[in-house]
């Protein structure tokens, strides 16, 4: 898979932590393998997670050094309720404190809680002092226009761009263009059109990044550059 990634010229993977477990083994991963990590707790996972979220998120920290870039995926899902949305908000409030006093960006994930999401941002997200971006957005043009203007977010777009049914995607895209975006695959979910149905895989981001161009009418090489360039400064990277 990663000898497949650099043939298709992705250069950097940023391999996500959900829970405390699996924020272990992104980190194992990205120290195996030469990758970068994050390390959070999903809004799935808030009703397990720990009492002291800053101790734990600390102790990964001391372990994995300049490996970890970034908290998250942290945010809010109300679409599955996998965690009551009292201990969702809780969770992901603590990790925007932790990444503001630790100067760490976020990856956000927000599904069905737009309202709620917002709310928090305006009293927990520094602008001036923070970063983020909210992967997989599949929102509207209003939406991404608030939390670009808002609140200085990038959106991250993955393989739903390609799909048949997500013009409204497509005409966010259009309304803030490429210096707002970031390319990503949320493997192994979201294969893009033609790879449907597969288990989706870094190497398959072409396939986003040529329906970003056609969409904003660029050339491929551009937009490679742009949204590169993107995520380099959101997760501080060389």
């Amino acid at each position: 898979m990663l000898a497949r990634a650099r043939a298709a010229g992705v250069a950097t993977i940023v391999t996500i932590g959900c829970d405390l477990d699996d924020s272990r083994r992104a980190l194992e991963t990205a120290e195996s393998f030469g990758l970068l990590a994050s390390i959070g707790i999903h809004p799935h996972e808030a009703v397990s997670a720990p009492p002291d979220i800053a101790g734990a998120f600390d102790g990964l920290r001391t372990r994995g050094g300049e490996r970890i870039v970034a908290i998250g995926e942290t945010g809010l899902d109300y679409y599955y309720q996998h965690s009551p949305a009292g201990d969702q908000r809780r969770v992901l409030i603590a990790q925007l404190d932790y990444a503001r006093k630790n100067g760490l960006p976020l990856v956000f994930h927000q599904r069905d809680a737009f309202a709620d999401f917002v709310a928090i941002l305006r009293e927990h997200f520094d602008r001036a002092t923070m970063r983020g971006v909210v992967h997989c957005f599949t929102g509207t043009s209003d939406e991404a226009r608030m939390l670009i203007d808002e609140f200085g977010l990038w959106l991250g777009i993955g393989g739903v761009v390609t799909f048949k049914t997500a013009e409204p995607l497509r005409e966010a895209i259009r309304a803030v263009g490429v210096d707002a975006l970031i390319l990503e695959t949320d493997c192994p979910y979201l294969a893009p059109v033609p790879h449907r149905g597969k288990r989706n895989e870094p190497a398959f981001m072409t396939e986003t990044l040529k329906r970003v161009a056609e969409v904003l009418e660029r050339d491929t090489a551009e937009i490679a550059a742009i949204t590169t360039s993107n995520a380099r400064r959101l997760f501080a990277c060389a």
